[in-house]
């Protein structure tokens, strides 16, 4: 069933269903509540689920500014307060990883499960930089040179050309919050977590590769990492029977 929900001055659509103790699920970048189905069913055999479209995605509003992580994590404390979850279970696929990482890092968490999420800044090549501050120096020279309105006209071009698929079909605001959130590296907070934590990812995630699960494994005080030969980022969906019976086995342990 379909809900909404006023926080931090904005409308929050989420999925909600089962009867238990707390589940709260948060989609990656791009997608939707809907990507995070297969974990809805599951979680709700057991628990009762709250399945978000963050804010910017789905049914819900965009952020009035370039939130960062740290304005998502207040959205969900803010979300939690005003439905008196306690205690809840919390997962995270994508760029929903960074905000369950930041939030579980102070706040009580059941348990945390991790689903190739985002959170360790990738490793930049000179490529990258050059890319970067080229265009940072063409937004400063082009206006001056072509006047703002044709330099806008160019800049959007090169946009569209450099730019990845992500970030070129994003709102101004939205790619705002992309460049912020995408440059926050959240390895400081994970030994903060005191939940227990499952990992769980695909072998040839290029995304957020293998390298973050393991760096996530040690940082994370109490963390246990499950990986699927020949999944890539959305490792639930080419692995769905193994991702259902892991997720499963670790939620339902908690009860026990």
């Amino acid at each position: 069933m379909n809900n909404t929900i006023t926080v931090k001055g904005i409308k929050i659509n989420y999925r909600h269903t089962g009867t238990g103790s707390p589940v709260i699920l948060m989609h990656g970048w791009g997608c939707d509540s809907s990507t995070l189905g297969l974990f809805e069913r599951v979680g709700a055999e057991h628990h009762e689920v709250f399945n978000i479209d963050l804010p910017g995605f789905g049914k819900s509003d965009e952020p009035p500014t370039d939130w960062g992580v740290e304005e998502y994590v207040q959205m969900l404390e803010e979300f939690v307060s005003l439905l008196n979850l306690d205690n809840p279970i919390v997962l995270g696929h994508s760029f929903g990883g960074r905000v369950a990482i930041l939030y579980s890092s102070r706040n009580p968490v059941r348990k945390l499960v991790l689903v190739d999420a985002a959170g360790v800044k990738p490793r930049r090549s000179l490529k990258y930089y050059m890319k970067v501050y080229s265009f940072k120096f063409a937004k400063w020279l082009y206006p001056n040179i072509v006047g703002r309105k044709r330099a806008a006209e160019i800049i959007e071009q090169m946009r569209s050309r450099r730019g990845s698929y992500d970030y070129n079909r994003c709102s101004p605001v939205m790619r705002r919050v992309m460049v912020k959130v995408v440059n926050t590296d959240l390895r400081e907070h994970m030994p903060k977590i005191k939940a227990p934590t499952l990992l769980i990812w695909g072998e040839e995630d290029t995304a957020t590769p293998m390298r973050d699960a393991q760096i996530m494994r040690k940082l994370i005080p109490n963390a246990g990492l499950v990986s699927f030969p020949g999944a890539g980022h959305f490792s639930f969906v080419d692995n769905p029977f193994q991702s259902a019976a892991s997720f499963r086995r670790f939620i339902l342990s908690e009860s026990k």
